[in-house]
């Protein structure tokens, strides 16, 4: 069952349910509220009747025939009752057999009367004495049980309607709303659609808003994100076939000159020496990927542990210096921090060391290392003074097989983000205002030192 007629069958249940449960409660204090308001009027209609007898008496007939036509106005049932000598006085109710029940089971005492059961019907029932200081006599007014309820009965039916029409116009509300909620949901369903078929240039922008629209978002983000990965593997395959056919054509092409006899003497041996060559840089391509998508698929491949900045750094410049050194490039550490990373030493040396190479490689004259926390971050710094980075290739330069003129493999730099984004830090290159480039580590995760 679709979501919109579930949550129209669910809202409208709920409705139902909640609405009988206060049809039920409205019927029941309904009930006794009109008894106890029949109650109120006939209290005074009693006083009337009870100033009737005192100020005219009941000592003759014709004053006899005025109460009862008095209390047929009204449209009572009464009956006096003298508690003191036990006997009824007189009675608009011709049935004296259940007068005499009434006297015998119900205390006339108590102002507050249940409803009294008669043959065929119960009595709403207010009992008024004598205003006199020594009477014993008591007025009692009665009214059929079945008035009221015809009165309540009237008001229930048209309670009955206003539901009807309630729960018409919450169904109808309902339907409106669940389809405004459910709407953003099948054009979202349509959206993952198109992601599942790769359609990334169809994706639309769904109208929505609250939690809806902020899945679309996500949604979109994720779209935008695949299709970048898609590319990039695309691209990658690309470059990669690109990257090994080269080494591999020079290699055929030197092997097949040798074997048939095209180079001989020095160049044979030249021959050998680009061979040789090629394959090492076949070799270095080929390991690069395979730790490409280790670094991806295995994350056992990573074994942190607490490094020591200070001791880190210096493993870097051991390593940096007769690089530069060969260069003819100046290389200088800045730290001032002494703090403690958790990662894993030997892949994060890695990856510093591929940034400091790429450096000393386009550096003019000077490579700078640095480590300073910034808005409470550790950041690795590493800039040099070269010709800086092409606007376009700054785009994607953590992309793989990409690289720039005096680039190698083109997989330094992705190795050097895999790694870094691994041991919980970010990486990201910017170029300098006045002239080179700078690559940045950040760790939002250290701790200071306390033994320095």
């Amino acid at each position: 069952m679709k979501l919109q007629y579930q949550l129209t069958i669910a809202f409208t249940t709920l409705l139902v349910v909640i609405m009988t449960l206060a049809g039920i409660t409205i019927y029941a204090q309904m009930l006794q509220m009109l008894i106890k308001d029949e109650q109120r009027q006939l209290a005074d209609k009693g006083e009337l009747v009870v100033d009737f007898i005192l100020s005219q008496g009941l000592n003759n007939t014709d004053n006899v025939h005025r109460l009862l036509q008095l209390i047929s106005e009204y449209d009572l049932e009464v009956f006096a009752y003298d508690e003191g000598k036990e006997y009824i006085i007189f009675s608009s109710m011709p049935n004296t057999e259940m007068l005499e029940n009434w006297v015998e089971h119900y205390n006339l005492n108590s102002p507050s009367q249940p409803l009294w059961q008669g043959e065929e019907d119960r009595y709403v029932v207010s009992i008024i004495p004598f205003l006199s200081p020594v009477s014993t006599q008591q007025l009692v007014l009665l009214t059929p049980l079945d008035d009221l309820q015809g009165v309540q009965s009237s008001l229930i039916n048209r309670l009955v309607i206003i539901f009807l029409m309630g729960i018409a116009v919450a169904v109808l509300l309902s339907h409106y709303l669940t389809v405004k909620l459910v709407t953003p949901l099948t054009q979202l369903r349509h959206q993952m659609k198109k992601i599942e078929k790769r359609q990334f240039d169809d994706m639309e922008t769904i109208k929505a808003s609250g939690e809806i629209k902020e899945v679309e978002e996500s949604v979109r983000e994720m779209a935008d994100e695949l299709n970048s990965f898609i590319q990039s593997q695309r691209h990658f395959f690309q470059n990669a076939s690109h990257e090994l056919k080269t080494p591999l054509m020079t290699i055929q092409g030197y092997a097949e000159g040798i074997r048939d006899g095209i180079f001989d003497g020095e160049e044979k041996d030249r021959g050998f020496d680009v061979m040789v060559a090629e394959i090492n840089r076949l070799k270095k391509i080929i390991n690069e990927i395979i730790l490409l998508a280790k670094l991806d698929s295995e994350p056992e491949l990573y074994q942190p542990d607490v490094i020591d900045l200070t001791e880190f750094m210096e493993r870097v410049m051991e390593r940096a210096l007769p690089i530069a050194s060969e260069k003819g490039i100046d290389i200088s550490l800045t730290q001032n921090e002494q703090v403690r990373l958790y990662a894993d030493e030997e892949k994060l040396l890695q990856a510093v060391m591929n940034l400091v190479a790429n450096a000393i490689r386009h550096a003019t004259s000077k490579v700078e290392i640095m480590t300073t926390i910034e808005q409470n971050k550790l950041m690795m710094k590493v800039q040099d003074d070269g010709q800086g980075i092409d606007d376009e290739l700054l785009k994607k330069i953590f992309h793989r097989f990409i690289k720039g003129e005096s680039g190698d493999t083109g997989l330094g730099l992705a190795i050097a983000r895999a790694i870094v984004e691994q041991s919980g830090g970010t990486i990201k290159a910017m170029n300098k205002s006045d002239h080179g480039a700078l690559f940045t580590i950040a760790f939002a995760k250290f701790e200071k030192n306390p033994e320095k």
